[in-house]
């Protein structure tokens, strides 16, 4: 099963950002991809493939990464949603919005999770932890024209505050329309 452990923003930060990405040129482009207002995330470590029996290992060492981080912490960070940029070029072209708030807190939660993964000898994805929630795949199917100006109108915008206050687990599965599904949630 291909698994990934994320923090969730709640309906009302992920409104707020919907409203403003309806304004952007990508979201008049039939094939833009946006992403899907229900499934917006900040991904703090992608496994991948996991075998089905090693599940129980994955929950374990997330509900030890969010112990760990509560007991150092104490409170939920907050955070918010503003600004943002493009990874990629051509096909693999995405848009971003930035993460901002108590981001320190987010990196440690991205680190103790990956430390736990490594211990246990559960797979992730080894790039720098970066955090920002996807918006769209634009790809070269949209103007890069229309992705630059996107990425511009995004430099102003300022979602409201919100706390990071749970780690979840989630199922992927690929294809045009991905989907998610949560298998396990944690409060932090």
């Amino acid at each position: 099963m291909r698994l990934f452990a994320a923090v969730y923003p709640p309906a009302s930060a992920v409104a707020d950002l919907t409203a403003r990405a309806a304004e952007l040129r990508i979201a008049t482009g039939a094939d833009a991809r946006l992403a899907d207002p229900a499934h917006l995330h900040l991904t703090l470590a992608f496994l991948g493939e996991v075998p089905d029996d090693r599940l129980v290992d994955v929950e374990s060492t997330l509900g030890l990464a969010a112990q760990a981080f509560r007991d150092g912490r104490g409170s939920s960070p907050w955070l918010r949603l503003g600004g943002g940029g493009s990874f990629g070029q051509g096909r693999s072209t995405v848009l971003w919005v930035d993460v901002g708030g108590e981001t320190e807190a987010l990196d440690t939660l991205a680190r103790l999770v990956r430390d736990g993964l490594r211990r246990a000898e559960l797979p992730y994805d080894e790039k720098p932890f970066r955090a920002h929630l996807t918006i769209a795949r634009p790809g070269d199917r949209v103007p890069g024209a229309d992705v630059r100006a996107d990425r511009e109108a995004l430099h102003g915008y300022a979602g409201p505050n919100w706390p990071a206050d749970e780690l979840v687990l989630v199922r992927s599965h690929l294809g045009r329309r991905p989907r998610y599904r949560r298998l396990a949630a944690w409060p932090l």
